[in-house]
């Protein structure tokens, strides 16, 4: 029949439409459901990161990296430009395209690989040994049935009661990547990874901008090392005003922009008055909606559903994957979630090691890392050496006027084996992907300290820290 399939995935996202193709690619009858609407109101596939996430994000960064290049950073390449300018509008276009361009490739893999796009919004109506699934799209309903679900619906950002969002004024990162203007004053609650990298957008294109944290230190997440050379560069190098350890008290919206009051880290009473005003302070999952508690589908007190290691549910024959379940909140781990479930459906044995997924921050220079950090490593137990080279010497980031940042690796004693991987440099992003492949495969520091390097590159600079872990670096 039609409305049978061997898979169903909820949700086409990274994680969604990827296990989608994966299950269809095996052999599987699959279908997925998806109801997003652009704003001209057209059905998009690709979820949250192709049409207001990680895509659109990184063509504005993109774009205002291009503009602050053009205004400050060319005069020491001898190339005087007068006069640079930001046309918003094109900007903004510009953008739009990329995504439009995404969110139909996305339709055209579907048809590629034969699976089924529902349109609409999925939802459980039943469980049991062909599970059933109701499509909702406007007034028109049907139900599909499936030997196995694939939940992956993602998340959405987590707002705060004191701060309305209307996405015009008070914005979260849909409403802050749709900007028709440079606000003079931007305000953002929240620095971490959307807070500053919607914040570097905005501040390269000249608006003044200030985050309000909540906790005490800056990036916790990193190493420190990490974290001393990005606050560097943030606050004195880039002008960003980072304030910590504040709590936010009350945020009043007025024809002139926005007031928020707040206690800063010493108790006392402040206020900061803005344009515009981005909520970043996280994200949560999408599972209202679900039927999810209805047929007995495992979902905790924070919305997610719960899952075992290889992202089972509660349920037989049912999975979640990507935002919606443990772990980062991350495309790139909900793609390789995707691939695993739908494989495993197939009777395959893959897995997905969740030691080995990087973190990226795509601010300029960049922030990625993949591992334990030294101090984490230490808390754990461990006996570590490591080995740290910066790029300031290194020829071709001298060469690009992109000397910003080093690399920190971070080794067993013992075994030598690679614990973690911090890079901080324009393309650390890319950078990342050598240390996330060494340990993908239980490599040492020396591993990376043997293989030749291309002369001169960027990935030197790794090599020259896996010198170092052993106090051997050659160029330093």
């Amino acid at each position: 029949m039609s409305n049978e399939y061997d898979v169903v995935v909820i949700g086409a996202g990274p994680g969604g439409y990827i296990a989608a193709i994966r299950a269809a690619q095996l052999g599987l009858k699959t279908a997925c459901v998806e109801g997003w609407r652009n704003p001209k109101g057209e059905m998009a596939l690709g979820g949250t990161c192709l049409n207001v996430g990680c895509i659109p994000s990184k063509a504005l960064l993109a774009s205002s990296e291009e503009f602050e290049r053009v205004s400050h950073h060319l005069d020491e390449h001898g190339i005087t430009v007068a006069g640079a300018k930001i046309d918003v509008g094109r900007m903004q276009a510009r953008k739009d395209a990329i995504v439009t361009k995404m969110t139909k490739g996305i339709e055209f893999l579907l048809k590629k690989n034969k699976v089924t796009w529902l349109a609409g919004w999925g939802r459980f109506v039943s469980t049991g040994e062909r599970h059933a699934i109701e499509v909702a799209n406007g007034e028109k309903k049907e139900t599909v049935h499936a030997r196995h679900v694939i939940v992956a619906t993602g998340s959405k950002a987590r707002h705060l009661p004191q701060a309305a969002v209307d996405n015009v004024t008070v914005c979260d990162n849909e409403g802050a990547l749709a900007f028709p203007a440079v606000p003079r004053r931007l305000g953002v609650i929240g620095a971490g990874v959307i807070g500053l990298e919607l914040g570097s957008v905005w501040r390269r294109l000249g608006a003044e901008v200030t985050i309000l944290e909540a906790l005490p230190n800056f990036l916790g997440a990193c190493d420190e090392a990490v974290q001393k050379e990005a606050w560097k560069v943030f606050t004195k190098g880039q002008g960003l005003s980072i304030r910590l350890g504040v709590k936010i008290e009350k945020v009043t919206t007025r024809k002139t922009g926005v007031v928020v009051e707040y206690t800063d880290d010493k108790g006392l009473a402040q206020k900061l008055e803005c344009d515009k005003l981005v909520v970043s302070v996280g994200r949560v999952p999408n599972t209202e909606g679900l039927g999810a508690r209805e047929v007995g589908l495992k979902v905790d007190e924070r919305g997610f559903v719960e899952v075992d290691a290889q992202c089972r549910t509660s349920l037989p024959n049912v999975w979640a994957i990507g935002d919606v379940v443990r772990g980062p909140m991350l495309a790139h781990k909900a793609e390789d979630e995707g691939v695993m479930v739908a494989e495993l459906i197939a009777g395959q044995k893959p897995h997905v090691d969740y030691d080995c997924i990087p973190w990226i921050i795509y601010t300029s220079p960049e922030v990625a890392w993949v591992g334990l950090t030294e101090q984490k490593a230490k808390a754990d137990g461990l006996a570590v050496r490591t080995g740290q080279f910066p790029f300031a010497i290194n020829g071709r980031a001298l060469g690009t006027g992109q000397s910003q940042g080093f690399v920190k690796i971070v080794a067993d004693a013992a075994t030598d084996r690679v614990l973690g991987v911090h890079i901080v440099h324009a393309h650390a992003s890319d950078l990342i992907q050598e240390a996330v492949t060494v340990m993908e495969f239980k490599g040492s520091s020396e591993d990376i300290a043997r293989i030749c390097h291309g002369h001169p590159t960027l990935s030197e600079v790794v090599r020259e820290a896996a010198l170092a872990v052993d106090k051997r670096s050659l160029n330093s």
